[in-house]
């Protein structure tokens, strides 16, 4: 019999084997298409964007370009969050309602498109941030989607975690890992507050959405 502190991690490696295939055709094809929306509702929006404004919270944080692996590595927690997803009826759960929180979201970018002020930062001399830029051109900002599904697959890890008994030690590191995501989308310049503001009330309607299978 496996010793207390195993039998999470056994119970975790049991979640993340189960319907793997299926996981990650879901989890690909997901991102996949999401992007193909979401860059085509930045080309076509329905009028022009309207600037973000910025708030007092926007100026007490400081300007990091050191935070963007953490920016990109929200890919690798959403990825999470599918993984470890119970069984085939606890991924269509999650699939269905990060579904319908993208449909909102890049709704609201169509009809009411908005964009993130000029920080006056050289991003050339940030190479990655500079791709950022180009790719995303500054637009689609409130809500942020980045920080809606960073919540949201805070919110779906640890109701994973939780079932799983894993230690307190591990569900802190989820939430932190969230909260420096999120961090990372103002300290990068890619979100002003109201927009991170607007994606955790987006992901908290979307957590009360979330019906996991029970155990």
């Amino acid at each position: 019999m496996l010793p207390e502190p195993e039998i999470w991690k056994r119970e975790l490696k049991r979640r993340a084997g189960n319907v793997f295939v299926l996981k990650m055709i879901a989890t690909m094809g997901g991102i996949a298409i999401f992007f193909y929306a979401y860059f085509w509702v930045m080309r076509h929006p329905l009028s022009v964007a309207t600037v973000m404004p910025m708030t007092w919270i926007d100026d007490l944080i400081p300007f990091s370009p050191a935070f963007f692996l953490l920016y990109v590595s929200l890919w690798v927690y959403i990825s999470l969050g599918s993984v470890l997803t119970k069984d085939a009826r606890e991924l269509a759960a999650w699939g269905g309602v990060s579904f319908a929180m993208s449909v909102i979201g890049l709704g609201i970018f169509l009809i009411l498109p908005t964009k993130i002020p000029d920080f006056g930062v050289d991003w050339f001399r940030y190479p990655g941030l500079a791709f950022l830029k180009r790719v995303d051109v500054l637009g689609n900002a409130c809500p942020s989607l980045h920080v809606a599904f960073a919540a949201f697959t805070a919110v779906v890890l640890h109701k994973a975690l939780t079932a799983v008994r894993a230690p307190r030690a591990v569900l802190a590191c989820n939430v932190l890992w969230c909260i420096v995501i999120v961090y990372s989308t103002m300290a990068t310049r890619q979100h002003v507050a109201l927009d991170v503001v607007a994606g955790l009330l987006l992901a908290g309607a979307a957590a009360v959405a979330y019906r996991p299978a029970r155990s």
